[in-house]
């Protein structure tokens, strides 16, 4: 046998066993997602019979606000059913490609997800008859201890569960197979819609980190809840005076378009004690933001920050924390 057939058999096996490998990984991946589906659908039944069917069919609660706190739930439900039939059966490419279909809905279920747990809390605080519906409900041995409050954010972990499940199931799948090309439609489905709840939870946590800020802030002066603002960092830094004055300890906020300098109210104020009195607001677009030394492994650091009537000097025992500083600072001028 010649050295070249010889080659031939050689890579032919290679690409037998790479194929042999993809079908081990793909395999045991599909295998994973059906079980961990399995398991998903028991989580949602627990909602959907103990809570969503029984409620619709005693009216503890308003039409309205079952929807508000349920949200699409038991389409939800529906979609992740049919899915597990498909994978059951084998059906790995046509299934996914009827559940991607339903991928929607857990875009609009992140959507409603906080307005949901607001009114479930005042359902709790205000229907005595549904507060203690909720808590025969998950006396329930079924429910293994869980909550409501722990069951209703499963749809967004499984959301993100299936991001992954699916890019393995497509790495492992020969480019040639039927399959591929759904696999991979599949995989960018899901990959936007898990783009778009992350999005929708940014912008909660967002606005709850500038409602946290306001809170902190003595007086209404200044308003922080403006739409496109994005808070960045706050920290602890010593304000260097133009004479010859004591370096002043500070509590600075850094946002998407503003930096905020404040400093504490006095412990004894009867109101204020535990707030912060806001001294100034610099907007950033016209900042100018230099590093005036922590360029080596010296100890500490000094920032300064120019804007068109003031010039700031910040200061830090910490070069770590002012190279953190200086980082966010020049992201946020451009």
């Amino acid at each position: 046998m010649s050295d070249s057939s010889l080659l031939f058999m050689a890579g032919a096996n290679t690409v037998e066993e790479q194929r042999a490998r993809w079908e081990r990984k793909r395999s045991r991946t599909a295998k994973e997602l059906l079980e961990t589906e399995h398991k998903y659908l028991e989580q949602l039944d627990l909602v959907v019979t103990f809570f969503v069917t029984i409620l619709k069919a005693k009216g503890t609660l308003k039409p309205a606000v079952l929807e508000t706190i349920f949200g699409p739930l038991e389409s939800i439900y529906s979609a992740s059913h049919v899915l597990s039939l498909h994978l059951e059966r084998g059906n790995l490419g046509p299934g996914l490609e009827n559940f991607c279909q339903n991928l929607e809905l857990y875009g609009h279920y992140a959507e409603n997800l906080e307005q949901a747990n607001k009114t479930l809390k005042e359902q709790l605080r205000k229907n005595k008859s549904f507060r203690r519906f909720k808590k025969l409900q998950e006396t329930r041995p079924q429910f293994q201890g869980r909550k409501l409050e722990d069951l209703l954010p499963l749809p967004l972990q499984r959301l993100h569960q299936y991001k992954h499940f699916l890019r393995d199931l497509l790495e492992n799948t020969s480019p040639d197979s039927a399959e591929y090309q759904k696999l991979a439609k599949a995989v960018k489905s899901v990959s936007e819609v898990s783009r778009w709840v992350q999005d929708i939870i940014h912008k909660r946590e967002n606005s709850l980190q500038l409602l946290r800020v306001q809170k902190l802030l003595k007086g209404q002066k200044t308003q922080l809840l403006t739409p496109g603002r994005w808070y960045i960092r706050e920290g602890w830094l010593l304000v260097v005076p133009s004479k010859g004055e004591e370096l002043k300890r500070r509590m600075f906020f850094l946002f998407s378009d503003i930096f905020i300098a404040t400093k504490p109210c006095h412990p004894l104020h009867p109101l204020s004690s535990n707030k912060l009195a806001c001294q100034a607001v610099y907007p950033l677009h016209q900042c100018v933001v230099d590093k005036v030394f922590g360029h080596t492994q010296s100890r500490g650091g000094l920032l300064s920050l120019s804007f068109p009537h003031k010039t700031l000097l910040l200061m830090s025992g910490d070069q770590q924390d002012i190279n953190d500083w200086y980082r966010s600072l020049t992201t946020a001028v451009r």
